[in-house]
């Protein structure tokens, strides 16, 4: 397998270093060279980008719709390959890669189905008044527009799903945006044969040169290029909170600053109101083991925060928990660099002052450096207030517990936490009402509250919000997941005193899905 920088639907290779994947459960290479790319190659992809921008940003929702399908068709095609690549590159079961593959394609779908139908560009049409006093209204017609090249980033924790082919680059090409890849070095060859079908779908459906690009690297000299590259024109970027804010700063240096579309992680506290620990005791703690640990811990939905109130329930609930984990074999990581950061980081926390280990695996899977073991912390409400250090991310199969004396204690344990992409409430459905302050709190610093349930598993769907306020995204404002995703990569813009055969199609009298404002300005839809 040889993996070169796709630029302009040509492969080109660039003679510098030669890179190798590597299997996390062994250690070893994995066939394959991937050719660093340079900065020339990223001026190339730029240029490339900016020229099938020109044409690409004009063609037809059904042209577009029907090179998404096409390349969710191709990535299908490969599929038994593609899912068997990813395993060996990631340590992930293949159950687990089917179902991201069955995501991947899925959400190409999505937003080809989207496209197609055509009213996701929120065209609004407000009409002239010739007669009106003292000045005549302007015929004002807007639309969202899409802006430019898009460097996606691949994350390492969804080789498929998040990466060349995954949900940032399938919105930033449903909203006619070309897309320039930069490559997660945890996964070379998946990308280099997601990166081949895209480029077949490029090809069999006549998309200009250029409106795809796959870049390899294995630092940080190429990412850093593509963000400051003065035609880039948006980021999106899925990873740590450290990775987030150093592409941030670097669109700032720009003579032009651009939006890097960070999620940057979260803790995702879990909450857990005293009649619900004290009735379902038993259950959370196999829930919540079962969350916690789900690959490997490497989810950006992990719940790595639980908080309660003392009991004899959650004395109960703590038992259960160090039973179930203890027996939980330790877990192959994506690469052995984020396993010994995992270590390192939760080893650090645990001995803060006031944190006890509460629970860990005691079941070895192998002696690699790669191999993780779960890990439970708990702390006092008090010292987790006073102690910032105890609300970092750690990624991985750790979580902290935090118990609070009483309810005012862990309300006050809540508001120091800053935003999160998630946040779940344990309650019974009678306590709810008691704890409206505390509801509100937790709404406040969160871009999806769940009732009863785990924050692991992200439905793709029009309705899912996956981003929260800072420091969980960039702009809590967004959503990397699900159809809104597009709005990242799109711009309004107003037409005033067009002709109709000058104006877009949807901006036309004859488009079946506008706004139509009426001169007494109230907002109906027009169906012809």
């Amino acid at each position: 397998m040889n993996g070169r920088n796709i630029v302009a639907s040509a492969y080109i290779e660039v003679n510098e270093k030669s890179l190798k994947a590597i299997n996390p459960a062994t250690g070893l290479e994995l066939d394959g060279d991937f050719f660093k790319a340079s900065k020339s190659v990223v001026d190339d992809a730029l240029t490339s980008a900016a020229i099938a921008f020109k044409s690409y940003r004009i063609l037809s929702k059904d042209l577009k719709a029907n090179f998404l399908n096409t390349i969710a068709d191709e990535i299908t095609n490969i599929g038994e390959e593609l899912v068997n690549r990813a395993s060996v590159e990631s340590g992930l079961p293949l159950g687990r890669l089917q179902g991201e593959l069955a995501r991947t394609t899925g959400q190409l779908r999505l937003f080809a189905n989207m496209v197609a139908e055509g009213s996701w560009v929120d065209a609004i049409i407000d009409t002239a008044e010739a007669e009106r006093k003292p000045f005549p209204k302007p015929d004002i017609r807007r639309m969202l527009i899409p802006i430019g090249p898009v460097v996606v980033f691949g994350a390492s924790n969804f080789p498929l799903a998040f990466s060349v082919a995954g949900g940032d680059t399938a919105s930033a090409l449903a909203s006619g945006c070309p897309v320039v890849v930069k490559v997660h070095p945890a996964h070379y060859g998946t990308s280099a044969l997601v990166g081949g079908a895209v480029m077949k779908a490029v090809e069999k459906t006549g998309m200009p040169k250029g409106v795809f690009s796959l870049l390899y690297d294995d630092g940080y000299t190429i990412g850093a290029s593509l963000v400051q590259h003065f035609l880039t024109k948006a980021v999106a970027f899925t990873g740590s909170f450290k990775g987030g804010m150093a592409l941030i700063d670097l669109a700032k240096q720009r003579e032009q600053p651009i939006p890097v579309f960070a999620e940057m992680g979260s803790i995702n506290p879990v909450v857990f109101l005293p009649k619900a620990i004290e009735q379902q005791a038993e259950e959370l703690a196999k829930k919540y083991a079962a969350s916690i640990t789900l690959g490997a811990g490497q989810f950006c939905t992990k719940p790595g925060l639980m908080l309660a109130v003392q009991s004899p329930a959650l004395e109960k609930f703590k038992d259960l928990l160090k039973e179930i984990i203890s027996e939980i074999p330790s877990a192959t990581m994506l690469t052995e660099g984020i396993a010994n950061h995992y270590r390192k980081l939760s080893s650090e926390l645990i001995n803060e002052d006031g944190v006890a280990l509460l629970a860990v695996s005691k079941v070895k899977n192998s002696e690699l450096q790669s191999q993780s073991e779960a890990r439970i912390a708990q702390v006092s409400a008090v010292d987790f207030i006073t102690n910032p250090k105890l609300r970092e991310e750690i990624f991985g199969p750790y979580s902290l517990l935090v118990v609070a004396n009483d309810m005012s204690e862990l309300e006050a344990a809540v508001s120091v936490l800053e935003g999160q992409l998630t946040i779940t409430l344990m309650a019974e459905k009678d306590e709810l009402n008691d704890y409206q302050s505390l509801l509100n709190e937790l709404i406040d610093k969160t871009g999806r509250i769940i009732l009863n349930g785990v924050p692991t598993g992200v439905e793709v769907c029009a309705a899912m919000q996956h981003g929260g306020p800072f420091p969980a995204t960039s702009d809590g404002r967004f959503t990397s997941v699900g159809s809104a995703a597009i709005y990242r990569f799109v711009r309004p813009l107003a037409y005033q005193d067009w002709s109709q055969e000058l104006l877009p199609d949807e901006l036309k009298d004859g488009n079946p899905l506008r706004i139509f404002r009426t001169v007494d300005q109230k907002l109906t839809t027009e169906h012809e």
